[in-house]
């Protein structure tokens, strides 16, 4: 097969989805389940998920929030409970019917988010307000019945996600948990994926159905469309009252409880794809990576294999010391030029190259995989592997802020936006708050409002439709 057929045969500018999927499959982190919009986790995807779930079981505990585990299967009757809610999901939803030749009775959805089970047992478990508050998170899958327009990790009928359920005594202290959890989120995709978000909240319209409202991160990929990277909802008394999830004060009196739910799915790890990944294949952030770095010796000699196989393995046992992820790349069967290919492909994040003169010289060769710099490491300097890593997750961010940059748009007219949002990004425009603009604006363009920044409440222009006073400054764009 030739390198063309084995690489990427397109090019990220020219086709951007079908360049997406090929490095999705090329890259090994998923691929095609023998269902129709379900996708298989490969091992390396799978690390990258165990990273930020790492991650993110790190942070939630320093808040007092703790794992939990809910079952897949929610009976009809129970999710009746709460109809607006769950109607909004309805079209979406799997029934699971008969067991073996019997009929099940009550029809059992597969769960595609868990509000009306876990309100229902926290009714049981919360009495006083000593059980308050209560904070937990479920690191569960999804299913929701996507059939028509799938893409891996980002629309899949059944995928990886946390949800967290949280109960409080007052308001206030409801509230403040949604902006700590978006905060969470904000910090661990920013310092972990290297992408830059944008934070706020959702339109009346576009809020989760059945919160008060939704805090939201947004992102705007390299072909122009917004993705919702994760959202925080402020649910108020709405899952309260119908749930009874109540609980007595110190002086015995029993009151309504405040939630809040939020969640992150792994459409995270298609942001990150998109966001960093080049013609040659996936770039992995050195945070994420399963590999950081990978050392593929050279030689050609049994002599000359023995001596730098000898190094390789005491570069790695230093690397290893310092907490660093590493691989020796000593497959003999293939060339060393296809295995640069091939880890490039995967998105290692540094390469070692290093053969018989190297030794003689004192030194390695690296290569970084996110702007492909090659330079020459003397053996002393190797210990500082761990700064140079660093340098590339650091890097990797300032390039994607640049990028985001460069795809956002003061936009002060309609006719300018409709005749620009078809190139894609983030159109910054002012909006009267009226929904018939919004809707109509969705209408004739494809563009919603992917969020209202914080503190971007606005009444300097006009409305970007109407031309009525402005009360806000959302971005609009085309989504995922």
């Amino acid at each position: 097969m030739s390198k063309e057929k084995i690489g990427i045969t397109v090019s990220k500018k020219n086709d951007f989805s079908e360049w997406y999927t090929q490095v999705v499959l090329k890259a090994k982190l998923a691929d095609y389940a023998p269902v129709k919009g379900l996708i298989v986790l490969r091992p390396d995807g799978y690390s990258i998920w165990e990273a930020l779930k790492n991650s993110f079981d790190k942070k939630f505990a320093k808040n007092g929030i703790r794992n939990g585990f809910l079952p897949v299967l929610i009976p009809e009757s129970l999710l009746g409970k709460e109809k607006k809610h769950f109607a909004g999901f309805n079209p979406e939803v799997f029934w699971v019917t008969h067991s073996g030749e019997n009929e099940v009775g009550d029809r059992l959805a597969l769960r595609p988010t868990s509000e009306t089970l876990a309100y229902t047992l926290y009714s049981k478990w919360i009495k006083s307000w000593r059980d308050l508050p209560l904070k937990i998170n479920f690191w569960n899958t999804a299913l929701r019945a996507e059939i028509k327009a799938t893409k891996p990790f980002l629309r899949t009928s059944e995928f990886l996600w946390q949800e967290g359920h949280t109960v409080h005594a007052t308001e206030e202290e409801a509230k403040k948990e949604v902006i700590k959890i978006l905060d969470i989120y904000k910090n661990t995709v920013e310092e972990e994926l290297a992408i830059p978000v944008i934070t706020g909240e959702k339109s009346e319209k576009e809020k989760f159905v059945g919160a008060v409202y939704t805090t939201t991160m947004e992102s705007i990929m390299p072909d122009g469309k917004a993705l919702q990277m994760g959202t925080s909802h402020f649910l108020g008394q709405n899952f309260s009252k119908p749930f009874e999830v109540k609980f007595a004060d110190k002086d015995n009196v029993e009151h309504f409880a405040w939630q809040t739910s939020w969640g992150v799915s792994w459409r995270l790890i298609g942001a990150m794809i998109m966001v960093h990944g080049d013609d040659k294949g996936l770039v992995l952030p050195p945070k994420v990576a399963p590999i950081q770095v990978v050392i593929v010796p050279i030689y050609n000699s049994e002599e000359d294999k023995r001596q730098v196989l000898d190094k390789a393995e005491e570069i790695k046992k230093l690397l290893e010391s310092k907490l660093i992820r590493i691989h020796i790349d000593d497959r003999n069967e293939i060339s060393p030029g296809y295995k640069f290919n091939d880890w490039e492909m995967k998105g290692i994040p540094l390469r070692i190259e290093i053969g018989p003169k190297d030794i003689q010289k004192q030194k390695v060769v690296l290569a970084k995989r996110h702007n492909r710099e090659k330079f020459d490491l003397m053996f002393e300097n190797i210990g500082k592997i761990d700064l140079i890593l660093d340098e590339i997750q650091s890097k990797m961010l300032d390039s994607a802020r640049k990028q985001a940059q460069e795809n956002t748009f003061d936009i002060f007219n309609y006719s300018d936006f409709k005749e620009k949002i078809g190139k894609g990004g983030f159109f910054k425009a002012y909006w009267c708050g009226n929904q018939e603009c919004e809707d109509t604006i969705k209408e004739e363009t494809g563009a919603d409002i992917r969020v209202i920044e914080f503190g971007k409440e606005n009444n300097t222009g006009k409305c970007v439709y109407c031309n009525e006073q402005s009360t806000k400054m959302p971005l609009f764009a085309r989504g995922y």
